[in-house]
């Protein structure tokens, strides 16, 4: 059965900690929602009420767009292995990027992974635990370096290029703000 708390607890701390995947949900006031699967070592729990997860370049910059457009953003974690559980985490989204204040503080908590665009920071407002008595199970065989080895490759002056063409709006035609700020 569903159950809503008002913040993290230890225990559910040290669940978001076990996952190696977690997913992001953001839409705008008008348009698509966006739901996209997250890895790598990319979340940091800052406390009880508080996330935040390193963005990497990616085909898109949808979760930017939409936060920039409402600030609405929800975050799910699934138990893939072991008792199974369903986390989300409902609360108001901000892109914090290399000329802002807060990035000095926030990125020193992730790798420095080629290709880190922002981070992307969500302020809880409750969260919900459900069964996820449904979610199959999966063995962990590892992390793909897929992203990483083209980051790597376009090296940092490819990445600004390849933000400049493909990442200064989202599928909807809103503006993400990387770059023109």
């Amino acid at each position: 059965m569903a159950k809503f708390y008002p913040e993290l607890n230890d225990d559910l701390r040290r669940f978001i900690a076990e996952q190696k995947l977690f997913f992001v949900a953001t839409a705008p006031k008008e348009g698509r929602v966006n739901l996209s699967p997250k890895g790598l070592d990319s979340l940091r729990v800052l406390d009880n009420k508080r996330l935040a997860y390193l963005d990497l370049t990616g085909s898109s910059n949808e979760t930017a767009a939409h936060l920039r457009n409402n600030g609405r953003m929800t975050l799910m974690f699934c138990s893939f292995e072991g008792e199974p559980l369903i986390l989300r985490l409902y609360g108001r989204g901000q892109v914090v990027r290399r000329e802002d204040r807060e990035w000095a503080a926030l990125s020193p908590l992730f790798p420095a992974y080629p290709g880190m665009r922002q981070i992307m920071v969500l302020d809880i407002d409750s969260l919900q635990t459900s069964c996820g008595a449904g979610v199959p199970l999966f063995d962990y065989v590892g992390e793909r370096d897929k992203l990483l080895r083209w980051a790597e490759k376009k090296g940092e002056d490819g990445i600004r290029d390849y933000w400049r063409e493909k990442n200064q709006t989202s599928i909807d035609g809103l503006p993400t703000g990387l770059l023109s700020e």
